[in-house]
């Protein structure tokens, strides 16, 4: 299903937010329809130092603000580094380090969805001493029981890689509630609704997979933040090519048949590299563990900023939906080679039409 994207967000449209720091990232957004109709999207910004070493050390960023935006760049002698590179500084204990820091910046757009009123000129949401200090990752955004829930990655030295939530009421001031899913457990989405009287979550926890290839997770919880009942789900029918990776994309949409997936696979090619995919699953609305159908690749790299290769990869990666103000058609917002933010419109039926019902 090819579908060309709409550039909407690069790095030189955002002033970094420190004179130590160079954007070089706009990515994997949240998205959602405010209440009076608009748009409003939380993209991930990717701040680089500008000074990566120098001949005794090398520097990496870190915030220290208790309820403030403050950045601190910490130095490591190069006594104690094993490799050190334009992205990471490795130890020799084995710890790392990196050289960049995200945080969250929000971009409202009009009814359509396509078009930009406003950039934050600051951090919209960030990193703090006491919550995601080494930086805030690729949130997702749900509007459930009158307020807003976001899920968003949290880095920092003592829980690595993990996943926090927040709540707002207005989509500009958020409630910090920390961490809901442990280290190496991202692409975390809600479903907008609960189901039998349970908040249901996907998410996507990294193994080894000695016994299965890679999988989604399923959770439930009855406040938001203490999540149980786990259970591996399956977005594969019996047989089916399996992906070296795959994960919740966006959050859930409820359509008639079924609750709306879309996931991103990951596919290594003949040449070695990657490529960052999306395809589509629907889930029994009534028990959304059971697969119903699932389709193909439905969004492939198809843009020059999407096939040019970053680290060896090709990538789209959706993380933000809308449905469209016309209810046929949805908004899917992605991040484009780990560089841009970009936004496709799709039918919904030729979405649904794509789907191959599970026997």
């Amino acid at each position: 299903m090819k579908k060309e994207a709409n550039l909407l967000i690069t790095p030189e449209m955002i002033k970094p937010s420190s004179k130590y720091l160079k954007v070089i990232g706009t990515i994997n957004p949240a998205a959602v329809r405010s209440r009076d109709g608009k748009v409003v999207m939380y993209i991930r910004v990717i701040e680089q130092l500008k000074k990566l070493e120098d001949k005794s050390y090398f520097y990496s960023p870190r915030m220290i603000g208790e309820n403030k935006y403050e950045v601190k760049i910490d130095r490591f002698s190069k006594k104690i580094v094993e490799n050190g590179s334009d992205f990471d500084i490795i130890f020799k204990d084995g710890t790392k380090r990196l050289t960049f820091i995200s945080h969250l910046r929000r971009v409202v757009l009009d009814e359509s969805g396509m078009k930009i009123i406003s950039i934050d000129k600051k951090p919209s949401f960030y990193g703090t001493v006491h919550d995601a200090e080494l930086g805030v990752e690729d949130p997702r955004i749900i509007e459930v029981e009158g307020r807003y829930v976001m899920t968003y990655v949290s880095l920092s030295r003592k829980e690595n890689i993990s996943t926090s939530i927040a709540f707002s009421e207005d989509l500009i001031n958020w409630e910090r509630k920390g961490i809901i899913f442990g280290e190496q457990d991202k692409d975390v989405v809600i479903f907008p609704e609960k189901i039998k009287g349970w908040y249901i979550a996907f998410d996507r926890p990294e193994g080894n997979f000695q016994f299965t290839p890679p999988h989604i997770w399923m959770a439930q919880s009855d406040d938001l933040l203490c999540w149980g009942k786990l259970k591996s789900i399956s977005v594969f029918k019996k047989g089916e090519k399996d992906y070296g990776r795959i994960g919740p994309g966006c959050p859930p949409i409820k359509t008639k048949e079924g609750w709306l997936l879309i996931y991103h696979t990951v596919q290594e090619e003949k040449d070695k590299s990657y490529t960052y995919s999306a395809s589509a699953a629907l889930f029994d609305l009534n028990n959304p563990r059971k697969l119903v159908s699932n389709s193909e690749s439905i969004i492939k790299p198809n843009m020059d900023y999407e096939l040019k290769l970053y680290q060896s990869k090709r990538i789209v990666f959706p993380t933000g939906i809308v449905v469209d103000k016309n209810g046929k058609d949805l908004l899917i917002y992605s991040g484009g080679g780990d560089v841009v933010t970009s936004v496709r419109k799709m039918s919904i039926d030729k979405i649904m039409k794509a789907l191959k019902k599970v026997k």
